[in-house]
């Protein structure tokens, strides 16, 4: 399924968007996409996680989403952790963990505090070097001027 997240992120990259992509998965099925697009949408919470969060809320008819797995290709920022939370999404996989802004161990863990009432099984490093290296191009190349337009 990271597989989808990363088709997700290079597209989202290709927009000239930070290259972040989700799926969410519900028996087997992905039910829920999402590739990064703050800048186009012009909105701070167009997140990948939160707009495949959306999606899969849409289909099941439901904010809650019970038995779904997230995956995303980056560890997940307080916002988007917060929302996985609300969304009582049971279990969540990611790529490359973010040292700046990770909220699942690299700066917080949101998910082991205990005094919050959901509590998210994490997997951290599938793909992690794919994932990794998708931030790490898009970044070199805006640094050289040929980013993406």
């Amino acid at each position: 399924m990271m597989a989808h997240a990363l088709a997700l992120a290079a597209a989202a990259g290709a927009r000239g968007e930070v290259p972040v992509g989700a799926v969410v998965i519900y028996g087997g099925e992905i039910i829920g996409r999402g590739g990064n697009s703050p800048i186009a949408a012009n909105d701070p919470t167009a997140h990948a996680e939160i707009g495949a969060l959306r999606e899969a809320a849409t289909v099941l008819g439901n904010y809650r989403l019970p038995g779904c797995t997230l995956y995303v290709t980056i560890e997940p920022c307080v916002m988007c952790a917060g929302a996985i939370m609300h969304a009582r999404v049971p279990r969540l996989v990611f790529g490359a963990r973010d040292a700046k802004t990770g909220a699942c161990g690299s700066v917080v863990d949101l998910f082991l505090e205990p005094r919050l009432n959901h509590h998210t099984t994490v997997t951290a490093g599938v793909r992690a070097d794919e994932c990794g290296a998708l931030l790490s191009e898009f970044f070199a190349a805006r640094r050289t001027g040929h980013a993406s337009p």
